[in-house]
């Protein structure tokens, strides 16, 4: 259908020109013109967004092909084109929405910064890319889209680059995506030696015929759609930071508060995520692969919430939660519950959003002091802060009949219903994350806004709410974190002419959303249903032991790290990570640097180039001794020479 392709090119056109006109010109335009511009235009991006999505879920519309041919070589033609269904469709809204109100945001945030231009040049590149990413029809734009956002990301962690954490922030998180898009390019190399072509469309019919195909290796053989898929996901550990390939994003923090919202929400670090939904067809021929994802995102889920609930920064508990909470769309995916992770992925952007620009508002009223002891009663002081953050408190906890209570639970059943192997082990660890999550999600809303009044006094004078561009985008954000769930629920997971259609492709036999529509009646029953399930009890527990410890009994947290000295110490360390990558990427590459050093100025300079020289020298005095001018030496050495001459004739 024209009529989508051309609307598409708008969406992805706005915020590029946006950037362009804001990143060219920053020193010859104002500040306002350069928010004016950017927000126009992302607003007109967001709207053509709500139009095309009507269009493709209501109408049926939808649209795969080629804008422009941009190279060809032999049989291989590289395009640049658009794939617009139900899962484009959903992503492009949430995409535009979340960047639009970040934007907004972004006005009262960085008011006062030098930069304020390049920023905003910045987060209109950023979401140029990141719809690119999820618009394409072939592996080729998907890559281009997935580096982009990387290397923007790179760009806006480090945005206060006079800051060395900053810097070392934004290039830990270069380094670790390398690392992931290593496996990347590996996988593509692979689709395109295996299927001959990198759209979309051959490639997922042409899976039946590689489900087969076998590559030997020394003494084994290994399944060729298993090798693409395992390194197609390593990839998306990196860019959805699964572990052990999480450690950049908290890292990540380190950039301005609207962009731990824009990259932790609903952009980069779901391409993984969505990576994974839109290669279904692959990933449904590969069982092995799907344990392994199921396995590593369940694992995720767990042990990187347990992070959060000791960390201060207030920043930072927010994107340790942004951790677990991938960790639980990738084991939605690995059970094939992909309709689950992407419903999941939209509500995360709304209740991670809301969070995110509710901690910078927060950081604004503290005067830029992150550090949850520090603060204390701000309920009174900020109310519709308060509101809107208790609001994403609730929806991130699972607590009914919030957002996210519909899509944490919807993932946890299908987890449950899942046959593959490690399911058992997959829902024990996102059932105890529900605790987890209960736990360190209230534990920062009680520490900040509830309590004793900790700030200075001279601070406390000066506490008031934040301005309207900045509590703005947080009430628009509390509405679809409240009621989202309960209207998307059943047209996103129990419809199949709903609002993901068929753009998610499952096996008869892995269709555990199948089985669930079984015992789904309506999102009011699931309510009422929930009340007598283990994921609310579990995070309602955390919310009271949340309660307990930092209302009720303020020194109990005190005493639990005293008695449990050894685990706070691995969970105030990060299970090493960070530790292991210093010593053995850091100061390893630094022992290997020295080592070659060595090698370098003692066997190649010392032996081979300077002992090369000392040969000639040595050769030259020693030849030099033999031209002694008289004739009987040089009479001698012939006799000599004709002596062996013919013994080697002799003999």
């Amino acid at each position: 259908m024209e009529q989508l392709k051309f609307l598409t090119l708008l969406i992805i056109m706005a915020p590029l020109l946006g950037a362009m006109g804001a990143g060219l010109f920053c020193r010859h335009i104002s500040k306002t013109f350069a928010h004016g511009l950017t927000i126009g235009l992302m607003g007109v991006s967001f709207a053509i967004s709500v139009i095309v999505a009507y269009l493709v879920i209501h109408t049926g519309a939808s649209y795969n092909g080629v804008l422009y041919v941009w190279a060809q070589s032999g049989n291989l033609t590289l395009n640049v084109g658009f794939m617009i269904d139900h899962l484009t469709a959903l992503m492009m809204l949430t995409v535009t929405f979340v960047s639009l109100l970040v934007h907004i945001y972004s006005v009262g945030y960085m008011t006062e910064d030098g930069g304020y231009q390049r920023f905003f040049a910045y987060i209109s590149l950023f979401t140029f890319s990141m719809l690119m990413l999820v618009s394409a029809n072939n592996f080729l734009q998907l890559f281009f889209g997935w580096e982009g956002v990387g290397v923007v990301s790179y760009l806006l962690i480090g945005f206060w680059f006079d800051r060395e954490s900053a810097n070392q922030g934004s290039l830990k998180a270069f380094l670790v995506n390398r690392v992931g898009d290593f496996g990347f390019v590996v996988g593509i190399a692979g689709v395109l030696s295996y299927f001959g072509s990198l759209d979309y469309a051959p490639v997922f019919a042409g899976v039946p015929a590689v489900i087969s195909a076998h590559a030997v290796l020394p003494g084994t053989h290994w399944s060729v759609l298993s090798c693409i898929c395992l390194f197609l996901f390593i990839g998306a550990m990196a860019k959805s930071a699964q572990m052990p390939l999480h450690v950049w994003l908290p890292e990540s923090m380190e950039g301005p508060t609207p962009i731990s919202a824009l990259i932790h929400a609903a952009t980069m670090v779901t391409a993984g995520v969505f990576m994974v939904a839109r290669l279904s067809p692959l990933y449904q021929g590969a069982p092995a692969i799907q344990t392994f994802i199921l396995v590593i995102g369940a694992t995720g889920a767990l042990f990187t919430g347990l992070i959060a609930i000791v960390q201060n920064d207030i920043k930072r508990v927010v994107a340790y939660s942004t951790l677990s909470q991938l960790g639980y769309m990738m084991a939605a995916a690995g059970a094939s519950a992909y309709a689950a992770s992407i419903f999941h992925l939209m509500t995360h952007a709304a209740f991670k959003a809301l969070l995110f620009l509710g901690a910078g508002s927060v950081i604004i009223a503290m005067h830029h002091d992150q550090d949850l002891r520090n603060m204390g009663g701000l309920k009174k002081y900020m109310p519709i802060t308060y509101i809107t953050f208790l609001i994403g408190t609730l929806s991130l906890s699972g607590i009914p009949p919030f957002s996210g209570f519909f899509s944490k639970d919807a993932i946890i059943e299908a987890v449950k219903f899942s046959t593959i192997p490690g399911a058992s082990y997959a829902y024990i660890c996102v059932l105890l994350g529900c605790f987890v999550t209960g736990l360190y999600s209230f534990r920062a809303l009680f520490m900040a806004f509830h309590g004793e009044e900790r700030m200075s006094h001279e601070l406390k004078h000066h506490l008031q709410e934040s301005p309207w561009v900045v509590w703005l985008p947080l009430v628009l954000l509390a509405i679809p974190s409240l009621i989202q769930g309960y209207f998307m629920i059943e047209p996103m997971l129990f419809s199949a002419q709903g609002y993901l259609g068929s753009s998610i492709n499952v096996l008869p036999q892995n269709n555990v959303l199948g089985l669930m529509a079984e015992e789904f009646k309506g999102p009011w029953h699931m309510i009422l249903g929930s009340f007598t399930s283990l994921p609310c009890y579990f995070a309602l527990l955390g919310a009271f032991t949340a309660w307990f410890a930092y209302i009720k009994q303020p020194d109990f947290p005190g005493r639990c790290a005293q008695r449990f000295s050894v685990m706070y110490s691995i969970l105030i360390n990060k299970y090493g990570f960070d530790m292991f990558n210093d010593w053995f990427f850091v100061r390893g590459g630094q022992r290997t640097a020295a080592i070659m050093y060595l090698g370098d100025s003692q066997i190649i300079d010392n032996f081979f180039v300077n002992g090369a020289g000392r040969l000639i020298t040595w050769m030259s005095s020693t030849s030099r001794r033999m031209q002694t001018g008289y004739l009987y030496h040089y009479a001698f050495i012939m006799i000599l020479g004709l002596i062996v001459l013919l013994g080697w004739l002799m003999f």
